[in-house]
This record gives structure tokens, sequence and C-alpha cells, in this order.
């Protein structure tokens, strides 16, 4: 435990003196917004995964781990689904210039959907030499991997062009500024949200580029985000992930299998608003970069104070175990909180506002601009009242969080998933 490791004063032993977290933050000029990191994410949607028995079944050997996961269903998969190892995130907008066409589009997509969870081949003409192949194929012969496919309507898909301006739900509106929010356009917003989910990348990225090419013509890509958990094989044990800050994600998550839970936390109700988005939920996508290079700087225990949890085991601080129960009262020996005040954990159970997160870390190289890395979390939570739930959580946790100094959120969309989709029916048709 912390109270057992050496402390560290700052100095060296050579005489010299550790420059300290803030002194780095100034020096390389860095802001932030909250990140609702340690809550929870990916790979602890189930506390079951944390047993052996559970793990075993996940491994890459074994079928389950390639398994199909039905596309048609009274709600959409992707959302209390487990978190597989990998997302594509993409983001579209909208071409068509009709309703009939738009209607098409999303006809056109769920019997691709429904093909590609079940690991087919699109079309017809892949074996004809003389036409371009209906279906990219880097996919052919690989198993389904559990793809999920996930789709929402962002606030822009109701401007008018379409008229459906009327069947808007009021809770869909474009997000509010944030304090430390540094946005920008290439990764904001979209008419369309699809996540695309799986256990192999090669899978889940040639669902997206496959749904790209039916919507030609008709929706053109925005923007698109990969992200990525460790495997389920590179983890026998099945414990909880681990984000690029090296603390582990996923703890505090309601229980998915909790439907009463499901229903006030994360499905729309009848009650809610529109008729159509009853079933559904609000996906809610942040592009979140960490400043890897300063974290990597700092001392673990500045670490492990601003999460308030320890770095290996995961307990909260004063704890011993993962998910033993966070004690904001606990004070240390000179009567300070041993969950340091700002931090993470403090600062979101204190708001005491659950969401569904189901968020990947992401790596997409190097800045040219600053020479840094560009990684961080690909934020993706759901949740059945934004003005409710996400929006004063996000609020709060910009405004006191110490994960703050590491952080900055660099993308956001808004879009609301509609209901499952059955046999026969089509994405959407609630609405359209």
């Amino acid at each position: 435990m912390a109270a057992n490791r050496k402390q560290d004063n700052g100095n060296r032993e050579d005489g010299s003196r550790n420059i300290s977290r803030r002194d780095l933050l100034k020096m390389a000029g860095i802001g932030g917004a909250g990140l609702l990191l340690g809550g929870a994410g990916v790979g602890a949607l189930f506390k079951s995964n944390q047993d052996n028995s559970a793990s075993a079944s996940a491994s890459p050997t074994n079928s389950s781990y390639h398994e199909e996961i039905p596309f048609y269903g009274e709600h959409q998969a992707g959302i209390v689904t487990p978190a597989q190892d990998f997302v594509v995130f993409a983001s579209f907008d909208v071409t068509a210039s009709s309703i009939d066409e738009v209607r098409k589009l999303f006809k056109d997509w769920t019997a691709a959907a429904a093909v590609i969870t079940q690991g087919g081949m699109l079309g017809e003409d892949n074996e004809n030499l003389n036409v371009p192949p209906s279906d990219t194929g880097e996919a052919a012969g690989l198993q389904p991997s559990k793809t999920t496919l996930t789709f929402g309507v962002g606030p822009s898909f109701f401007d008018g062009r379409f008229g459906l301006a009327d069947r808007k739900p009021a809770e869909l509106q474009d997000l509010p500024a944030f304090n430390g929010d540094a946005l920008r356009k290439e990764w904001v917003g979209g008419d369309i949200g699809v996540q695309a989910c799986a256990n192999d990348m090669q899978v889940a990225f040639r669902a997206i580029r496959n749904l790209a090419r039916v919507a030609r013509g008709k929706a053109a890509l925005r923007w698109t985000q990969e992200g990525f958990q460790r495997t389920s094989g590179a983890d026998p044990s099945g414990g909880t992930a681990r984000n690029l800050m090296g603390f582990k994600d996923g703890t505090g998550n309601p229980d998915v299998t909790d439907a009463a839970k499901m229903n006030e936390v994360v499905w729309t109700q009848s009650s809610d608003g529109p008729q159509w988005m009853a079933g559904g939920s609000y996906m809610v996508v942040r592009r979140i970069r960490i400043r890897v290079e300063v974290w990597d700087r700092s001392t673990l225990g500045e670490q492990e104070a601003t999460f308030g949890r320890y770095r290996t085991s995961g307990a909260p601080l004063g704890g011993e175990q993962e998910f033993d129960p966070i004690d904001l009262e606990k004070k240390d020996e000179k009567g300070k909180p041993v969950i340091p005040v700002g931090a993470h954990i403090r600062v979101a159970k204190e708001n005491g506002v659950q969401i569904l997160r189901r968020s990947y870390s992401y790596s997409s190289g190097l800045d040219t601009r600053t020479g840094q890395l560009d990684a961080g979390l690909l934020f993706v939570a759901f949740n059945r009242n934004v003005a409710k739930q996400f929006i004063p959580m996000q609020r709060t946790l910009a405004a006191s969080d110490r994960l703050n100094e590491y952080i900055e959120h660099n993308g956001s969309a808004l879009f609301a998933c509609f209901p499952g989709v059955k046999e026969g029916g089509y994405i959407g048709d609630t609405l359209l």
C-alpha cells in the first residue's frame, strides 16, 4: 500500500531537484477538461469477468470469443453488450436530398449489418471478374468476432432537410461548451453515428468500410476514430482493462444484467419524449487526448492521488480490493482525506450520477504540430437523459477533476440511438 512506500521529497541523491507536475504543465502550456475515466470503461461491464471461469470462456481459442451477436432484437446491440476488444467509430454526413433516399439508406444498411454481424459476405458479385466486388473482402473467411453495429442520429439530422424537425427529441441538442474544451472541427458532430465493435480490428474496420460503400451517394464519412483495449487473450485472468495512464478503467458501471437499472439509466422510456425513441438511448462520444508525456513524468504518488486509486490493485485509496466501497470520509493520521479533494473518483462519486461507459483507448500516431503522441480515450457513454446525466456530470468534472491537468477534449458528438430492429423492419423505422 501507499503508506508503506518510501516517500520522495522531491530531491534526488545527486542534489538536483525533480521537476514538479505543475512546473511541467506550465512548461507545456497544458489545459484540459474532465475525463470520466476512472469510474468505468471497457472490460468491466460485468463484474463476473473477474472470475477465471468467465475469462476462460472469452479466450480467443474458444469459439465463444468469435461467436455471432444477433443484430435484431428489442434493443440495439453494442450498448449493454460486454465490450469487445476493438471499436471503429464513424460519423456520417447525409448527402441525400429526400426522405425517400434516407429511408433507402437505412434499409440498405440494415440488410448489410445483418450480414456483417453474421460474418457473411455482402452481395453476389464477389466472383465476377467484370465488376467491382460487392464486398471489400478483407474479412473473407474470418469469424463474426462478436461484431455489433449501433446506429444513431445527431441533432443536425433534424435540421429541416427531410421534414423531420417536429420529431426531434428535446434531449437531442449539441452538447454545451465545457470548461477546458479544445474541440477541433474534424472530430465534432455528424448527422449519423455508427459504432462498430468486434474482437478483431480488421473485422470492425471492414464493417465501417462497407457501410460507407453502401451509403455512397446518400451519406459520406465525416470523421472516424479507431480504439482498442487489451485483448481477452492478453489477460487470461479477465481483469479490468487499463487505460493509457496505467490505471484500471472499468470499476463503477451499473449492472447491465439488471433490467430495472438499465431502464433507469440507459433505455429511454415512452414517457421521456417521442415514441420513436422508446427503447433507444443517447450516445455521447468524446475524443479525449491524454498528455502522456507529462503523465509519464509524474510520480506514482501524484498519479494515485489524481485518480484516487492504487495503480496496481485498482482499489480506492485506503482500501484493499478493486471493488471495495469508496470511503470519502476516511482520514489519514494527519486528518487529511485519504482520497484527496479533486481526486477523480471523489468528484465522480460526489456528483452521484450514473451513466453506462463503453470507452476505448486510441493511438493516432504523432501530432506533427507538437511532436508528441496523439493518444488518449475514445469516451463512449450511453444514458437515458443527457440533461440530467452526462451534462451535469461532465460540468462537475470539468470544474474540479485533477485529471484536467493531463487531458483535453478535442472531439465531441451526441447521437440518439434507435431502439432495436425487428426482423422485417429496418434501422430507424420507428422514426421514418
